[in-house]
């Protein structure tokens, strides 16, 4: 019996969010009936982190005991065989038996992308949120340095678990063009609190937009009463689709 790593990379759209749910298709449960096949006994699989119903990954990380007597790589094509379309698994890495893909992680990066059209353009609406009025791209470049560093992000989620913490560090913030009327938000963090990354975007747009000002997101995060923080800023969230978790950093 061994411990293995897997890097997995799935479309969103047609998942119930990455963790198992009875009677909704999830990324967990795809990848435990894919397992069972191959011989796999245990109760639950194990994830770096829960994505949303709709978010994408392109660097989700999972482990299973296995009791598996061929290569590593055979046992790559063997869940590819068995996995369905919309989910793969990436890589395969034999690990450490207390190896915890939530707990062991050093950070996590995540990649929001927009676009800014007045019409539909259903092809890239599914993997980008569509805004307009455009956004200016100063004020979307001055909100993101905010994030950097230590801070409370409770006005920005909500905890993971009942009693944990939301005080985050932020090591990557940055929008970079990557079309014409394309931006790409990349965020890197220790770890993040629910929905945190899609109410970051959320409201850098918003601020980007006219629709709120960048001073008031710096007193958000300064801000030690949660309820206060949250009432400074606009309500809302970004759409789920236009999320991917990029990538779960471990110790090499």
């Amino acid at each position: 019996m061994a411990r293995y790593k897997l890097t997995l990379a799935y479309d969103g759209s047609n998942f119930y969010g990455s963790q198992r749910q009875k009677g909704r298709r999830t990324v967990q449960g795809e990848l435990e009936k894919a397992l069972t096949k191959l011989g796999w006994t245990g109760r639950s699989i194990l994830l770096s982190g829960r994505t949303d119903t709709g978010v994408h990954a392109t660097g989700q990380v999972a482990s299973a005991d296995l009791d598996w007597s061929h290569a590593d790589s055979d046992l790559l094509r063997a869940l590819n065989a068995l996995l369905p379309a919309d989910l793969a698994v990436r890589s395969v890495e034999a690990v450490d038996a207390k190896f915890h893909p939530r707990f062991d992680a050093l950070s996590r990066t995540y990649r929001y992308r927009l676009f800014c059209q007045p019409l539909r353009d259903p092809l890239r609406e599914r993997f980008a949120w569509r805004v307009y009025p455009p956004v200016d791209v100063s004020l979307l470049e001055q909100a993101a340095r905010l994030f950097l560093g230590t801070h409370d992000f409770s006005a920005f989620g909500s905890p993971t678990t009942p009693r944990g913490g939301t005080v985050r560090t932020v090591t990557k913030a940055a929008w970079a063009q990557t079309g014409g009327d394309e931006w790409q938000f990349e965020v890197q963090a220790d770890a993040f609190l629910y929905r945190m990354v899609r109410r970051m975007v959320f409201v850098q747009v918003a601020a980007a937009q006219g629709k709120a000002a960048v001073k008031d997101i710096a007193r958000a995060l300064m801000n030690q009463a949660p309820a206060e923080s949250r009432s400074v800023l606009p309500a809302g969230l970004a759409p789920a689709h236009g999320l991917t978790l990029v990538e779960v950093e471990y110790r090499s």
